[in-house]
């Protein structure tokens, strides 16, 4: 490998090491759990323009789809297991959720300030 092309692999690597880096940094984590055919906590809080990354429990025994339509959002998490969905960054404002198979009582929403 000639000097030029180990100085241009070196330099991909340590830009590709730095953004991932900076990437975990600007990632939110948060989790809500869905039992009795109900979101807890209800109401999740996350910054503004930072991805988030969302983990939904569901500890009943059958299966909810949780559903967003401003996120256009849609996932199938099936009875006693877990799922994450990806968010990218979001503007400030109130995003609403729900469960698509218990729409009455699988109510949440996302204030992102």
């Amino acid at each position: 490998m000639t000097r030029l092309r180990k100085f241009v692999a070196a330099g991909i690597l340590l830009a590709a090491t730095c953004y991932a880096g900076a990437g975990s940094a600007e990632e939110t984590s948060l989790g809500v759990e869905i039992k009795d055919h109900r979101f807890e906590p209800a109401e999740l809080h996350a910054p503004a323009n930072k991805a988030i990354t969302l983990t939904v429990k569901n500890l009943d025994a059958t299966a909810e789809e949780f559903e967003s339509k401003p996120l256009r959002i849609e996932k199938v998490v099936a009875g006693k297991a877990q799922a994450t969905v990806r968010i990218p960054a979001l503007a400030p404002g109130k995003y609403s959720f729900f469960g698509d198979y218990h729409e009455k009582t699988a109510q949440g929403v996302l204030i992102v300030e």
